[in-house]
């Protein structure tokens, strides 16, 4: 399965997984989804994600959310 990475404008640091390269499932409440890159079949997701869990909650859920931690900024 390739799986399309997409980022939400209204809720900083979240992010989301999808079948699809349109993201048509992900949930509009946190719209506007734009898309940031794709996982090949064969390739390792971003953050060491798990791709079987990734792809059970696409299958069940047409998506699957996840956030990005802040950086935080070194002292000096």
């Amino acid at each position: 399965m390739r799986i399309y990475i997409f980022k939400s404008d209204a809720n900083v640091g979240l992010r989301a997984f999808a079948s699809d390269a349109a993201g048509s499932s992900l949930p509009e409440r946190f719209g506007p989804w734009h898309a940031i890159g794709v996982v090949a079949p064969a390739s390792a997701p971003p953050y060491n994600l798990s791709r079987d869990r990734i792809e059970k909650a696409v299958g069940t859920h047409g998506f699957q959310l996840w956030r990005v931690k802040p950086k935080i900024a070194k002292p000096g």
